[in-house]
């Protein structure tokens, strides 16, 4: 067993946990990211669509172009990244068990930054475990990093962004996306996604779902019916596709569980996933010297998550005393109220109020110790 210590260890080397290191790093903070990829930049790399918002956001830049330029910085500010290793747990005290390189080594930083973002979320139905059905993040990999076409004629279960990006994106590395099945009476994602799609004659069949999918080695046929009210397969309306591969694009949920570990406190947020951590307005948990960044605090978008990481980043190199209040505060302003700009609007609507409810209950368990 090693030891190592540290000012500031951030685990995942995603947007968030990016962002978080180059601003702890600037700050004068020791940092070390750890990542269980052997690339750092998380989701980014996968994103061949240029992002939304304002100029501040990057609007009209790829996700790739933006995932190349946050890890040149983080590399040329002096963090120490390792790859390819895999924190397995956090005590109370914030200590991290980390495998790098092959041998077990403790981490004991001062205060610690959780960005490990969030997983797919899966759909069982009869024939779900067949080669050839995955999750849709994991066919952009394949297609987008490891450019492996996942499947020749695909069905996408999920009309969100996920699943309308994603279905263009393998439509463009030269997949034939036969439909996307929305379970739901309406499409779930922006309109210019959905838009793009419904002009290369992709249909998007609303109020319908997979009801099975058949082969006998893989994928070869899928099933799908429309649903009543309450999402059942209505008797009568099954038809079928030929096609060789399922994605699905379901919904995402916060990586959580060293969070757990460590003893936060959690709260309940469908429209960010699930079970969530509680923080404050700094990122910081209900376990003192613990921050969280990105997804992992509730599923949005990278804008987000790397603004979240900003804000993680100068607050725990605030509490180390290496940012004056008043400059701290200053840094904290301009990126809160470019996160406010991110939430702002009918679509930012549902966002910003579950992000309220989440510093609300921080606030009153916080109130409720102290008491």
């Amino acid at each position: 067993m090693k030891y190592v210590k540290t000012d500031i260890a951030i685990v995942g080397a995603g947007s968030a946990g990016l962002c978080a290191a180059y601003q702890a790093r600037s700050a004068g903070a020791d940092v070390l990211v750890i990542d269980e990829n052997r690339r750092p930049g998380g989701q980014l790399f996968k994103q061949l669509h240029k992002f939304f918002g304002s100029s501040a956001h990057r609007a009209g830049t790829r996700g790739y172009v933006i995932g190349r330029e946050l890890l040149e910085r983080v590399e040329e500010s002096g963090v120490t990244v390792w790859l390819d290793s895999v924190v397995y747990g956090m005590e109370k005290d914030r200590s991290l068990g980390v495998i790098h390189g092959g041998e077990n080594y403790v981490v004991r930083a001062k205060k610690v930054i959780v960005a490990t973002g969030a997983k797919e979320n899966y759909m069982a139905f009869p024939g779900s475990t067949l080669p050839g059905v995955m999750g849709a993040g994991a066919a952009q990999t394949m297609a987008n990093i490891n450019r492996v076409l996942p499947g020749k004629r695909i069905v996408m279960l999920g009309s969100g962004n996920v699943g309308l990006i994603v279905s263009y994106q393998l439509m463009q590395a030269g997949a034939d996306v036969l439909a996307i099945v929305e379970a739901a009476p309406k499409i779930g994602g922006y309109g210019v996604h959905a838009g793009k799609i419904r002009r290369a004659g992709v249909p998007i069949l609303v109020k319908h779902t997979i009801t099975r999918a058949i082969g006998e080695t893989g994928v070869e046929k899928v099933e799908i019916a429309e649903v009543d009210e309450r999402f059942r397969p209505i008797p009568g309306t099954e038809r079928i596709i030929e096609a060789d591969t399922v994605c699905l694009a379901v919904g995402l949920n916060p990586m959580t569980e060293l969070l757990w570990m460590a003893g936060c406190k959690f709260c309940f947020i469908p429209a960010f996933g699930g079970h969530v951590p509680m923080h404050d307005a700094n990122m910081e948990t209900t376990v003192p010297g613990l921050y969280v960044a990105g997804d992992v605090t509730g599923v949005e978008e990278a804008s987000s998550a790397m603004e979240e990481g900003n804000l993680a980043g100068v607050s725990a190199a605030a509490s180390l005393g290496l940012l004056d209040p008043e400059e701290a505060g200053r840094r904290r302003g301009e990126i809160v109220s470019r996160l406010d700009t991110l939430r702002s609007g009918m679509f930012g609507e549902r966002r910003r109020t579950a992000k309220a409810k989440q510093l609300e209950e921080t606030a009153a368990y916080e109130a409720g110790r102290r008491d």
